[in-house]
């Protein structure tokens, strides 16, 4: 039989095909065919010849006939009737009877011949009868119902017509599905043996009565057995749905299913149901028009032999008791409608009808089957459908199916045993479909082949197709024509989406091969209501698609663009996809099994190619699939893509897709099988790192676990399905023990259950390498949660277990709070309602202990096994009560030490709080006691005060009635971290610390919203332990009595109780209820307790606090960070006296409470600052207080803010300064704050006043400089943003010439304009005071003047954005014109032209001095040289100095000119005529005579700027002064530097020379040295950048030696190599002037540098040595330390390869030089080699050792040089190894450095802990150091912790000031 006679897809088939291996049907005629098998059905036959001749009377005489030739002779009057009445016969014989397909197929093609077409077949009697064929296909009759009249029936009558066409209608089901099974023997008498699939149920399914019985999920549908076919219905309820759908796969066994339910319902076992009907998609979808229902039923299915009506009436009234099974939803070709409606006679399409049978709009009350592959689900299906997942076969159902096949056969223990053995076979055989074929093919393959070979030929599913193939023929070769034609139709078909052909469609060739192969099927279609035609499909729709892959593969005709087109991943998402899956589901991946090597001979065989020609299609198709292998690919088509790798057989195909994959590995929302996963652990063996797996949502075959067995590749497996159960735990456990490098298990929101978990805690002691498993919210009850914690200790390296979300008993709470206590590898027991997880410690990772900063790592700290496990117990919301206390209580006193309890959300009340609060000193909690949310009460918080009063260990409590909170913190033991401390290797040179600045002496108590009242107060105060405080055991620091009920009386009752509390450092009695009066008492405590420091009060808020001065190092013993004291700057660290601060806010202010407040703070020890702010402060208010000025010597600072002041205030306050010597500065911001700082001592300091946006205009400039006018030491007066404008600024100029202003007068934004501008330079000469003037008209608008006691020496005038038109030029001038002094005028973007700068030039002519212009434009680089030479030619003095820059031009002039004398003139005459612009040069040498230096930058002195150069040539040898040339970063050409070079030959007398960035090269040097043979007295040249090499620098070194009184020398990235290295090295002895040379980045080898470094020590007077970036060596470097120049200053070696030798040979050459200011090492290798010093460099400013690869140790001795250089201002250690150790040496070392001003550290390996570190450093830095952090590994929020506590430390890219 054909492995599809049981399990197929699509619904192709109504009878089973004969099996490939029986024998075939001989060649007998066609007419002893026919006589056979009529013979078996003689009752038809009589009955058709009544139809066919009802006239003619069956005679006496053929009764006596035996049955062939009685058959013989009816034929024989029936065809004498004609070719109708012959073709009617036919059809009839085909659509009623079981004919086989061969004999089908001739009877269709000669249904039209006449009788002597049949030659001798009348005679054939019976030697022509035929053996009948097996399995006839099952056909149906073509009644239609639509034309027979509807006559009334009474009751009796329909029932009898109704019962009779439903024992019609049983026979006719029982006739077409009492099918049979056959083994190897097929014999006929052997029954089906059924083999249910795996059913899952999803959603709410139907089978559900709460009241009776729960539906058999667990028996048969994944257990094994055959299915109760009752527990698919719900019978007993009328709410549960009444659609069902079946999903399954190709291959599933779903129609398999729908058949066996109409057997059983034939058979009588489903007796609820009087009416089934079967309907098959693929052939609804041939109907065209439109049906109505009783069409649908009696047409298409089955019509009664009378009364239709009454029997389709009898249906409608039990409708609840029939049932319609649609086989192949996912076949609908057309979406079926949920929006129109039908009426019980309406006609629609049959996915209309169909759909209205689903919503019941349409025979209400009937039940509705159908089957599907998986997808998205039509949506005129109803929300409450049952769905039941159809998952094929596990194991013990494929042994089950292939012992019954292979029942008697001796290869029957052989086939059980490979199957065992073989993964791959077991894969497949999952499938029920595959697992048919398997039977098969094995069967054919075992008598030519052993086990093992035999099970070899099957491994993909594509060679197991091509094993069948090959069955079917086992004597001779398939044809390979037919196989290709057959794949041309079943491509054609894919493409067109169609699975049923027509004669039309198939030649007859093929369709007789098909047939006799049993590889095609037929049947009769209804293309509408009477009238039918033969279709014939592929036996399995799979079969089809493996036929077009051959076709695609082997067929010349397809072209490689084709074949790979067809190579796609298909998407299978549930709830995404079309309803409609795609035809080619497995088209690619038979494409990819095709690809495999094996199948080359087959592909070539059907080809009639070689095998190269194959082998280039199948590597076609593995290219694609290489390419899908290296994309990023959903869950659905990566599970694709893994089954087409495997069937390639590809082993480095599967090498790059397990590589590709992403550690994290996610599956969301689709089903998975056992094949899938197969597939999946397939590719994961090829992977080289383990990965995290995780299916969330996904729909999972309940054996599917078993793919995993033996998978290493999986780090983390996690399922979150609620599909899963107990069978999948059961296959999950068998898996587990195999997976040896699973880490991390998580089975959450899954319906396991006791049985379940049975499994899993067997296997879990199996699993010893697991560090996680989390089994949440799986219905776990209090045994399964016991089983599963007692596997904790087999388990030793499990760090987490997770049993949230389960359900737990109190009792069971107890039992896993024992497990914990007794359990060694537990730390943290959280439970929190249903919360439940463990965290556990494995023992190798508890043998060390790290020593942690305070509060910057995890709360969690583990403990060596000598010091014993820490302990942390959460037990929130879990219903504990007093008598839970007791035994919770009685467990933990023997325990280990607690980190943490928290017993919060309970009900515990009063005396379970005071039980746990008594036996706090017997339970060892060394954190944290929360008993927060139990109820307690008033009375309940004196009970927990009582009780914890004498314990040693609390740090803080916290109790809070209204937020329900009861929090104790505890410190740890005082011996117990003096260890720590003592243990801690880093701050081992760090004093230890005494007894009272340990934490655990100190205590924290907050009782707020407790309602605490006066009366309370005493006993509140001996409840605190005041009576005996002196002799307590923990010293109270911070006490917190807010938003209780005190009041004025309680607050004073406690102000006088305060002193017997001892020192604290801040109380808190905020929202208390608090009066002024209240405020006056508190004030007082300011000056009787010497701890209070701070008073800050809030009237608005109700925020009354007392801090004191929270410093010392007792900070560091542990705790929080330290904080700043209020209104002063960390610094010092005791050095200052640290001053007192009282602040007020939103309190009313008159005269008296003022005076009250003054006086109750008369006897506050100082420096004290006074902070008030009111609504409004009154004038009278004002005076009284600065009445009260004289009562408070200790003033420091009084401020007002947010307290709106009157008009009159800056007049009241600036008159009140002169009264008061010790006044320092004054600023009222916008009449709504005023600030006063006083000075201490009576010191003649600069007074700073300020009146910013206090809307002052010109009309107070009088008034206000008469009141300043008294102050005579005002150093600054701040006006910003007020109302003077220009007039204001004119009135200023004037009064202020009376006013002794020192300092700076800004008056930005005060709406100055040009003219303000010009006045001011109008009026500067009538202002000999003002020194400097900056102006800045655009957005920023600032206008500042600097004033002097004396007249200025000199004018600094800068002016931006002024935009000067032409009329303000002459002004400009003018004004400049009367200067007195010399000036310097910069003006920046002022709209001035090069025609306006020319008439300011020539206009501008003081009497006599010097002025500097400075022009900055963005015209200036534009203009040239040339033009900008023009306008110096206009000046009216002599210009000095000239600099022309990108956007600058500088002319430094002196008036008046001096007439030229003779010789000078003589001289200009004989340059000046017959040069071009003979004019402009002449007037230049008249300009320019006395010009010392000429600075030309960024200029173009090539192509136009050649004019210039000839300009050059012909002024530069006139300039007799010229003392300084720079041509830097300039184009030119060697024309234009001939031109240089000749006109600077006659600069003899030149002194600087600088031709930096000017692309000289070795022409232009050669040029240039021609031109500095003649400067003898040359004592700079700057040559960097400038690609002179080697030879440039040989004739270099020649002009160099007449250089003899040179003092610097840049060369500097030039690439002169070691020739040119040597040329210098024998040029510097000739150079005994020499200050500073760079020879930086010049390619120079060790070699070539130890020579220069020996020339080097003849320079006795060199400063500055900069030879950075050559490869100079330690030989260079041990050369340059037997000699340093005496006077060194600075040191430049980076990136010169410098080893620890050459590096400590330098150190020491350097240690106690005295002139070193800046060495620079950076990138250089100094691990163990850094520089130490031992006498110190006193003078060293600056030290870079970056990139050095410097770690800890090293880093320990530099810290050490550091201190002996006390003038260090800058260490750049960036781009290390330095970690904490570094930074603690470092800290130790910062106090110690007064002129210390930035560290960089950035890009090391400084955690938090250092970072804390060098914070306590800088706490005791009296300078203001900066230390970069950035790029360290401390975390983000951490960073910004520290940070907000010393805000010095930098944590950004960029530098920031503190």
């Amino acid at each position: 039989m054909t492995p599809w006679s049981i399990y197929h897809e699509p619904r192709d088939q109504d009878q089973p095909l004969m099996d490939p291996l029986s024998h075939q049907p001989d060649s007998r005629s066609l007419w002893s065919w026919l006589v056979s098998l009529l013979s078996k059905h003689q009752e038809w036959l009589s009955a058709k010849m009544q139809v066919f001749l009802p006239t003619v009377e069956l005679n006496s005489s053929d009764e006596a006939l035996d049955v062939e030739q009685r058959v013989t002779q009816q034929l024989g009057k029936l065809h004498a009737q004609g070719p109708a009445t012959w073709q009617s016969l036919v059809h009839s014989m085909c659509m009623e009877l079981e004919v086989p397909l061969e004999l089908e197929v001739l009877l269709l093609s000669t249904s039209g011949c006449d009788k002597d077409e049949f030659p001798g077949q009348l005679g054939a009697d019976e030697e022509s009868q035929l053996e009948p064929l097996l399995h006839h296909g099952l056909k149906h009759p073509p009644q239609s119902c639509e034309s027979s009249p509807c006559p009334q029936y009474c009751r009796k009558q329909q029932r009898e017509l109704a019962n009779k066409y439903l024992e019609l209608l049983k026979a006719f089901v029982h006739q077409h599905h009492d099918s049979k099974c056959w083994g190897p023997e097929e014999t006929l008498t052997t029954h089906q043996y059924y083999i249910p699939t795996i059913l899952q149920w999803s959603r709410a399914t139907a089978p559900l009565d709460t009241q009776e019985r729960t539906i058999k999920r667990d028996f048969k549908t994944e257990d094994g057995g055959d299915v109760d076919f009752q527990d698919l219905f719900n019978f007993r309820t009328h709410k549960g749905p009444r659609v069902t759908v079946l999903l399954g796969k190709a291959g599933m066994g779903k129609t398999t299913l729908v058949r066996r339910l109409c057997q059983k319902w034939a058979d009588g076992q489903l007796d609820h149901f009087q009416a089934l009907f079967l309907f098959e998609f693929r052939q609804l979808n041939l109907i065209k028009g439109f049906l109505t229902l009783r069409q649908l039923l009696f047409d298409l299915y089955l019509s009664p032999e009378s009364g239709s009506d009454a029997v389709f009436q009898y249906l409608q009234e039990k409708a609840n008791r029939v049932l319609l099974i649609f086989d192949g939803l996912d076949e609908a070709l057309h979406p079926c409608s949920d929006k129109e409606t039908l009426g019980p006679d309406g006609a629609a399409s049959v996915h209309t009808l169909f759909s209205n049978l689903c919503r019941g709009t349409l025979l209400p009350g009937c039940w509705v089957i159908t089957t599907s592959r998986p997808g998205k689900l039509p949506t005129c299906l109803p929300r409450e459908v049952a769905v039941v997942h159809m998952w094929g076969f596990d194991g013990q159902r494929v042994e089950e199916y292939m012992s019954h096949f292979f029942s008697g056969q001796p290869s029957k223990e052989m086939v059980l045993e490979e199957l065992r053995a073989n993964g791959r076979l077991r894969s497949n055989c999952a499938v029920p479909a595959l697992c048919r074929i398997t039977c098969l093919c094995l069967h054919h393959l075992l008598p030519r082949a052993p086990m093992d070979q035999s099970a070899a030929l099957l491994p993909t599913v594509t060679q197991l197709y091509m094993q069948m193939l090959l069955a079917l023929s086992p004597c001779e070769d398939l044809p390979a024509g037919s196989l290709l034609g057959l794949g041309e139709v079943a491509l054609g078909g894919l493409d067109s989406g169609k699975v049923i052909f027509y004669s039309r469609d198939i030649p007859p060739a093929l369709m007789a091969f098909g047939a006799t192969h049993s590889l095609l099927t037929s049947f009769c279609t209804c293309t509408s209501p009477g009238h039918w035609e033969t279709g014939y499909a592929f036996a399995h729709l799979s079969l089809q698609e493996f036929f077009a892959a051959l076709y695609l593969m082997a067929s010349p005709l397809v072209d490689r663009d084709t074949l790979t087109g067809h190579v796609t991943l298909n998407s299978h998402w549930v709830l995404r996809t079309k309803g409609r899956v795609s035809l080619s589901d497995k088209l690619p991946t038979f494409l990819a099994g095709l690809a495999a090597h094996t199948c080359g001979p087959f592909l070539s065989h059907l080809a009639k190619r070689n095998e190269a020609w194959v082998s280039c299609r199948q590597a076609a198709v593995v290219q694609v699939l290489s390419k899908l292998a290296t994309q990023k690919l959903t869950g659905p088509k990566l599970v694709e893509l893994c089954h087409c790798v495997a069937e390639t057989q590809e082993a480095e195909l599967a090498t790059l897709a397990a590589q590709g994959l992403p550690y994290h590995l996610p599956f969301h929302n689709f089903p998975l099988n056992f094949a899938d996963l197969a597939a999946l652990t397939g590719i994961l063996g090829h992977r080289a790192d383990p990965l995290h797996l995780e299916f969330e949502g996904c729909l999972l075959e309940p054996h599917c676990p078993e793919a995993l067995i033996g998978c290493g590749g999986i780090e983390s497996l996690s399922f979150k399905s609620r599909k899963c159960g107990d069978a999948f735990a059961e296959a999950l456990s068998r898996s587990l023990p195999t997976m040896k490098s699973l880490q991390k298990l998580r089975l959450v929101g899954s319906k396991v259950t006791a049985r379940g978990i049975s499994y899993l805690v067997q296997a879990l002691p199996l699993c010893q390498q697991l560090e996680e498993v989390s089994l949440q919210d799986n219905q776990l009850k209090d045994p399964e949660v016991l089983d599963i914690v007692k596997a904790l200790p087999c388990l030793p390296r499990l760090r987490k277990l997770d049993l949230s979300r389960n359900s737990f008993s109190v009792s069971t709470l107890l039992h896993l709070v024992k497990v914990a206590v007794t359990c060694p590898t537990v730390r943290i027991l959280q439970v929190r309602e249903s919360d439940l997880v463990f965290l556990l410690s494995p023992p190798m990772e508890t043998t060390a202990e790290l020593w942690r900063v305070p509060d910057l790592q995890e709360n969690v700290s583990p403990k060596t096994e000598a010091q014993g496990r820490i302990l942390t117990l959460r037990l929130q919301q879990c219903r504990l009560k007093v008598c839970d206390v007791k035994i919770l209580i009685d467990m933990l006193r023997e325990g280990p030490h607690l980190e943490e309890v928290d017993l919060s959300e309970n009900h515990l009340e009063d005396e379970g709080c005071r039980l746990l609060a008594e036996a706090v000193p017997q339970l060892h909690i060394t954190k944290k006691l929360d008993l927060s949310d139990n109820g307690l009460s008033m009375v309940g918080v004196a009970y927990v005060l009582r009780a914890v009063d004498m314990c040693w260990s609390l740090a803080e409590l916290h109790i809070s009635l209204l937020h329900k909170t009861v929090v104790l913190m505890f410190a740890q033991e005082a011996g117990e971290q003096d260890g720590s401390w003592e243990s801690a290797a880093l701050l081992h040179s760090l004093p230890p610390l005494e007894a009272s600045e340990l934490p655990s002496s100190s205590r924290n108590i907050r009782l707020t919203h407790c309602g605490f009242q006066a009366k309370h107060v005493k006993a509140l105060y001996k409840a605190l332990g005041g009576s005996r405080r002196p002799h307590h055991p923990g010293q109270l620091c911070h006490l917190d009595l807010s938003s209780n009920a005190l009041g004025d009386n309680g607050v004073a009752r406690l102000a006088q109780l305060l002193p017997g509390l001892g020192p604290l450092q801040s109380l808190n009695l905020s929202k208390n209820g608090s009066s002024l009066d209240a405020v006056l008492s508190l004030a007082q405590c300011m000056a009787s307790l010497s701890w209070v420091f701070h008073l800050d009060i809030s009237f608005e808020n109700q925020h009354i606090l007392l801090t004191g001065d929270k410093r010392g190092r007792g900070v560091l013993a542990g705790g929080p960070f330290p904080e700043p004291p209020a209104g002063t700057q960390i610094s010092g660290f005791g050095q200052h006296c640290i001053p007192r601060s009282f602040c007020l806010k939103e309190c009313p202010l008159n005269p008296l409470s003022l005076t009250r407040l003054f006086h109750s703070l008369e006897t506050c020890p100082g420096p004290l600052e006074i902070r008030l702010s009111c609504e409004a402060l009154s004038d009278e208010s004002l005076e009284t207080l600065l009445c009260c000025f004289p009562q408070l010597p200790q003033l420091s600072l009084l401020q007002l803010s947010q307290t709106p002041l009157s008009p009159r205030s800056p007049w009241l306050l600036a008159g009140a300064l002169p009264l008061c010597p010790r006044g320092q500065k004054l600023e009222i911001r916008s009449l709504n704050q005023a600030t006063l700082h006083f000075r201490l001592r009576e010191e003649p300091e600069g007074l700073y006043c300020g009146f910013p946006d206090c809307g002052l205009g010109p009309e107070h400039v009088e008034q206000l400089c008469w009141s300043l006018g008294q102050c005579e030491t005002l150093s600054h007066l701040d006006l910003d943003a007020n109302l003077m404008g220009n007039e204001g600024l004119s009135s200023l100029l004037e009064h202020l010439q009376q006013t002794p202003l020192s300092g700076w007068l800004d008056l930005s934004h005060n709406g100055i304009s040009q003219e303000g501008a010009l006045s001011l330079v109008e009026t500067l000469p009538s202002n000999p005071r003002i020194r400097e003037a900056l102006v800045n008209l655009g957005p920023e608008q600032h206008f500042r003047l600097r004033f002097s006691r004396q007249a200025a020496s000199g004018v600094t005038l800068r002016l931006n954005h002024c935009h000067l038109r032409p009329e303000h030029v002459p002004r400009l001038a003018a004004g400049l014109s009367h200067a007195l002094q010399p000036m310097e005028l910069t003006l920046t973007e002022c709209s001035l032209d090069l025609t306006q700068l020319m008439v300011l030039l020539s206009w501008v002519k003081p009497p006599a001095g010097v002025l500097g212009i400075r022009v900055e434009e963005p015209w200036v680089g534009r203009a040239g040289v040339l033009a900008l030479l023009e306008v110096c030619a206009q000046v009216s003095g002599h210009i000095t100095e000239i600099s022309i820059a990108e956007t600058q031009l500088w002319l430094q002039l002196e008036f008046p000119r001096k007439e030229e004398d003779p010789q000078q003139a003589l001289r200009l005459a004989g340059h000046g005529p017959g040069t071009p612009y003979s004019c402009l040069v002449t007037q230049l040498m008249e300009t320019c005579g006395r010009l010392q230096q000429l600075s030309l930058s960024q200029v173009n002195l090539c192509n136009e700027g050649i004019i210039s150069s000839q300009l050059l040539l012909s002024l530069l040898p006139a300039l007799s002064e010229l003392r300084t040339f720079r041509l830097t970063s300039s184009c030119t050409s060697t024309e234009s530097l001939t031109h240089l070079a000749s006109g600077l030959s006659h600069c003899g007398h030149m002194e600087e020379l600088d031709f930096s960035s000017s692309q000289l090269g070795v022409e232009g040097t050669r040029m240039l040295v021609a031109a500095l043979e003649g400067m003898r007295g040359l004592k700079r040249l700057q040559l960097n950048e400038n690609s002179i090499g080697h030879a440039g620098c040989c004739h270099l070194s020649q002009a160099l030696r007449a250089a003899g009184s040179l003092e610097e020398l840049g060369l500097s990235q030039n690439q002169i190599g070691d020739v040119g290295a040597q040329h210098i090295a024998a040029t510097l002895p000739e150079l005994p002037e020499l200050r500073k040379i760079d020879l930086s980045r010049n390619g120079i080898s060790p070699a070539a540098g130890a020579q220069l470094a020996e020339s080097l020590m003849l320079c006795q007077h060199l400063e500055v040595l900069m030879l950075g970036y050559n490869t100079l060596g330690d030989l260079t470097a041990l050369q340059l330390a037997q000699g340093l120049p005496q006077h060194l200053k600075v040191l430049h070696l980076p990136c010169s390869h410098l080893g620890p030798e050459g590096v400590l040979s330098l150190g020491r050459a350097l240690d106690g030089h005295p002139y070193v200011e800046e060495i620079n090492l950076a990138e250089n290798s100094l691990a163990n080699g850094a520089p130490h010093f031992c006498k110190g460099l006193p003078q060293l400013r600056r030290i870079s050792l970056l990139f050095c690869k410097i770690d800890d140790q090293t880093a320990k001795r530099l810290a050490t040089s550091f201190m002996l250089c006390p003038a260090l201002e800058e260490i750049l250690l960036s781009w290390n190894l330095l970690g904490d150790e570094a930074a603690a040496e470092l800290a130790q070392v910062l106090p110690r450095m007064g002129q210390l001003k930035k560290v960089d550290l950035e890009k090391n390996q400084i955690t938090a802990r250092g970072a804390w570190l060098l914070l306590q450093g800088l706490a005791q830095e009296a300078g203001v150091p900066i230390i970069c952090l950035w790029n360290n590994p401390i975390a983000p929020d951490m960073a910004q912790r520290l940070q907000s506590q010393e805000p010095r430390l930098n944590f950004a890219f960029f530098d920031q000031q503190p």
